[in-house]
């Protein structure tokens, strides 16, 4: 079972890391010269990153709970802290933000 346990933290350890990658994956395929998967599969990448942002932190702490492993919890905790700030910085920037009406100082 310990093995198993970090087989699973590992794997969710990698998932979380994915985010960034799913994040710019349309920006980089519009880079390389294919710009019709940014408009096709852009809003798809966005939700995709933005859910493994807040569930991979979520399930290896659980992982990390129910597989008692200390310094795992710790590293899942930073990992949804940080997670936190950038989910909390695209729905500022990419949703509140641009609601400002025209003219007006928000």
């Amino acid at each position: 079972m310990p093995a198993r346990a970090d087989r699973i933290i590992t794997a969710l350890s990698w998932w979380w890391a994915s985010a960034p990658l799913l994040l710019f994956a349309p920006a980089i395929a519009y880079a390389m010269g294919l710009p019709d998967v940014r408009r096709e599969v852009g809003w798809v990448c966005g939700l995709l990153a933005l859910l493994t942002a807040a569930l991979a932190p979520t399930a290896g702490l659980v992982a990390a709970q129910i597989g008692d492993r200390r310094e795992a919890r710790g590293r899942f905790l930073i990992m949804a802290a940080v997670s936190s700030v950038s989910i909390l910085f695209f729905l500022f920037f990419g949703v509140l933000f641009p609601e400002c009406p025209e003219g007006y100082h928000c």
